[in-house]
């Protein structure tokens, strides 16, 4: 079991199993198995949309609520480590996820019908399409704001000082932004299905 754990992708690997097992165990003692139909999809397409907005809100709030608060307890000979080895491995997800999330949800919109009304903000589909909205503007800013002053703040792209500086302030400043707009766009998208909006 242990060799399970010591390993990221098997631990994934073990959870995708654990979940086929469950969906296998669950279906016969309910008499109903999976059908690959359009209804499936489109609830595999959520549950996907779900595991990629939990990587990327998940990641978001990380920066915020422990990097970005605890870098100045850190003494100066090991911050290299998160500039050189954490912080880039974080970004990555981070910026992946946030793709994987609007992709995802624009597809999943696409496959319920809702997509233009949700990004048109016509009702019934207003609250969505605000968090929708919402989640745009956020991946935009994770990729041509964040990302981009990110490479400059960690010396994956070389400028001087002062633009460093200057960069790491307009990564922290936007991705605070980002979690700002998190609150409503999670309420938003909880809100359309269960009449909060």
């Amino acid at each position: 079991m242990g060799a399970i754990f010591q390993s990221l992708g098997r631990t994934v690997i073990a959870g995708i199993v654990l979940l086929v097992i469950i969906i296998l165990v669950a279906g016969a003692g309910t008499g109903q198995m999976v059908s690959l139909d359009m209804d499936w999809s489109r609830f595999f397409m959520r549950w996907l949309h779900v595991l990629s907005g939990v990587m990327w809100i998940g990641l978001l709030w990380y920066f915020n609520f422990v990097q970005i608060p605890s870098m100045p307890k850190i003494p100066d000979e090991q911050k290299p480590a998160i500039g050189k080895v954490i912080a880039p491995e974080a970004l990555f997800w981070f910026r992946w996820a946030a793709m994987s999330t609007i992709v995802t949800g624009l597809l999943l919109a696409g496959m319920n019908g809702y997509l233009v009304g949700a990004l048109s903000l016509h009702k019934p589909f207003h609250a969505i399409g605000i968090g929708m909205w919402l989640g745009i503007v956020m991946w935009f800013n994770v990729w041509f704001i964040i990302w981009p002053n990110q490479k400059k703040a960690l010396g994956i792209v070389q400028v001087g000082a002062e633009e460093k500086a200057a960069a790491a302030r307009m990564a922290m400043l936007t991705s605070r932004f980002n979690t700002m707009l998190s609150i409503p766009m999670l309420y938003c998208m909880v809100a359309q299905q269960n009449g909060g909006l």
